[in-house]
C-alpha cells in the first residue's frame, strides 16, 4: 500500500511542476510611465515573450537582443545596449 501511495503523491507532485513549468508568465504593465527596453534583460529576467521564448523570465543569457524588460520612461537609452525598438530579425 504504502508504494501505491508513494507512487500517487510522485505522480501528483510532477504533473503539478510539469502544470506550472508550462503556464505562460505574463507580467503586469507598470503603473508608471514605462517604455520596453530590448537588449539589456539579465538572464531569466525578462518582462516578454518573443519568437525566441514562450513567457516572461526565460531568457537563457544576458542580453539577448529580442528580450525586454519595463523601465521608466526615458531610461532605456541610458544603458549601454538599450533600445526601444525590436531588433530588425526578431
Amino acid at each position: 500500500m504504502t508504494r501505491k501511495l508513494d507512487g500517487a503523491l510522485s505522480l501528483a507532485i510532477a504533473t503539478l511542476l510539469a502544470s506550472q513549468a508550462g503556464a505562460q508568465v505574463h507580467p503586469e504593465k507598470p503603473i508608471y510611465a514605462y517604455e520596453k527596453c530590448y537588449g539589456v534583460a539579465k538572464q531569466a529576467m525578462n518582462d516578454c515573450f518573443f519568437s525566441g521564448n514562450s513567457c516572461a523570465g526565460t531568457v537563457m543569457s544576458d542580453r539577448e537582443p529580442g528580450a525586454w524588460i519595463y523601465l521608466p520612461k526615458g531610461s532605456c537609452s541610458k544603458l549601454s545596449g538599450g533600445g526601444t525598438e525590436p531588433p530588425k530579425n526578431q
